[in-house]
């Protein structure tokens, strides 16, 4: 009897425990994710609001990877636009100048900016505060310079024409199928990079964005782990940056404007930095606002701007951590 009682007991403790046991945060946002993602087609209308969301997908998949560098390791970047134009325009150069097949043009366009990103980013990163900022405008600049005059290669301030992307021989053409393609690199982007800063790789890139002097005293090589930040999300965003490419048929200088940088930044810091759901959240916001804003004709911009301003102002962390500490509070 009493050996029964004591099974029963411990079989009680064992069910309150596995009652007890939460979804890690990360794992939580990609389950939410993948809902958006999987519902959306039953509340998007028409082609417009695909091609919107097309865009979002696109745009958070740069902003999870700049997040990464900025929000964890705490190195700034400000011309992350350059990355995103030359994987547009390696895989523009490669499936039209010399026939390479379009997913192994993204593919190489993507491990060219990594290596660019590698060698450029080791003298770079050994700057800190407003000097690294400085230099990676300056190679955004650069970027977006040789574009725009290399007129023979590049196709100068017109852009050049990228052809359709294929899969098992078959064209990829239409809003819904870029849809599921593009919600797809979305959350593949999302379980890389979460799975990256649950890693002791992670916790290294938090401990230097806390102190780069104390990480290295308990002997984190912060040299190495910086760089990698840096060439994960470079690799990001020549991801995206192909992706649109393929989807728009053609790409333009404009993709590594200064402009651009600051957009991509904007929407990381206005989520919510350190906060991978909060780059997503900044990405979508900032992506879909100025359409909703077109209401307001001339004084779109200035509306824009405002809103920007009050929410930095109400909410300096951000969207995403402000909102989630008040529910905390209130619960």
């Amino acid at each position: 009897m009493d050996s029964s009682v004591h099974f029963e007991a411990n079989a009680s403790s064992r069910g309150s425990r596995m009652r007890g046991v939460a979804l890690a945060p990360h794992t939580r946002l990609l389950l939410l994710l993948a809902l958006v993602v999987a519902s959306g087609p039953l509340v998007i209308p028409n082609a417009y609001f695909y091609d919107v969301a097309i865009l979002v997908a696109f745009n958070a998949i740069v902003c999870v990877g700049l997040n990464l560098l900025i929000g964890y390791a705490g190195q700034i970047s400000l011309g992350h636009a350059g990355f995103f134009a030359l994987g547009g325009y390696g895989t523009a150069l490669l499936t039209t100048r010399y026939g390479v097949p379009p997913l192994v043009a993204l593919a190489g366009a993507v491990a060219a900016v990594a290596l660019l990103a590698f060698v450029v980013g080791r003298p770079i990163l050994k700057l800190k505060g407003h000097y690294l900022a400085m230099a990676t405008l300056g190679l955004g600049i650069i970027v977006s310079i040789v574009l725009t005059t290399e007129d023979r290669i590049t196709g100068g301030p017109d852009g050049m024409q990228v052809p359709a992307l294929t899969l098992l021989g078959f064209a990829v053409q239409g809003e819904r199928v870029w849809y599921w393609i593009a919600g797809g690199a979305l959350l593949a982007t999302v379980f890389v990079v979460s799975n990256l800063i649950d890693s002791p790789t992670g916790r290294a890139l938090r401990a230097l964005h806390t102190s780069e002097i104390a990480a290295e005293v308990v002997g984190i090589d912060t040299a190495r782990h910086k760089l990698l930040a840096f060439i994960v999300s470079a690799s990001l965003a020549a991801f995206a940056g192909a992706l649109v490419a393929f989807y728009s048929g053609f790409v333009t200088p404009a993709k590594a404007s200064f402009l651009h940088s600051i957009e991509l930044v904007t929407m990381v810091v206005f989520g919510g930095m350190a906060s991978t759901g909060g780059a997503i959240v900044g990405a979508a916001v900032l992506t879909v606002l100025p359409q909703v804003l077109t209401v307001f004709k001339d004084y779109e911009m200035v509306v824009f701007g405002a809103l920007l301003m009050a929410t930095m102002i109400f909410m300096p962390r951000g969207i995403v951590p402000t909102l989630a500490a008040l529910v905390l509070r209130r619960s």
